[in-house]
């Protein structure tokens, strides 16, 4: 969690909470990139498709910057979700090294709409790979160098 104000940040928990199925007690600190919201980093692990539950979960809350990010395993993909207030929610498919793996579909569709120029095609790649949401939400993900982790445990 990138930053919360203060009032949310129990209903975070108990959002997280929910998904997981057991008691979570982040440990919250100041966030200086936003001065007046909180941030707090956890590490957790349970079945496959979890990340998308805690990305439904947290993303009706127009004040968060958060990431959800899961790993890949035998059985599925990694994941990577990055919200923004005002960027929305941004969803990549990751490989075993980390790379955003982009469908063929959408590559295609980004070529399609930059022939026909109604975008720039270089803008709609940025876009396909995060960008925009990674730009946005850096000055937050250094403001938490030094910030505790809370590591998560859940047996799948």
């Amino acid at each position: 969690m990138h930053s919360a104000p203060r009032a949310l940040c129990p209903h975070v928990e108990w959002a997280v909470a929910g998904v997981l199925g057991t008691r979570v007690n982040l440990d919250w600190i100041r966030q200086p990139a936003a001065p007046g919201t909180w941030r707090s980093e956890f590490s957790w692990q349970a079945e496959a498709g979890t990340a998308s539950k805690l990305a439904s979960a947290l993303r009706g809350w127009h004040l968060l910057r958060f990431e959800v990010t899961a790993e890949p395993c035998p059985t599925a993909e990694g994941e990577r979700y990055s919200c923004t207030p005002e960027l929305g929610i941004f969803h990549a498919v990751t490989g075993i090294h980390g790379d955003i793996l982009i469908p063929e579909d959408r590559l295609r569709a980004a070529l399609a709409r930059s022939q026909r120029d109604e975008t720039d095609l270089e803008a709609e790649i940025a876009k396909l790979l995060g960008k925009p949401w990674d730009d946005e939400l850096e000055p937050f993900r250094y403001a938490g160098e030094g910030a505790p982790v809370r590591w998560l445990h859940q047996v799948v």
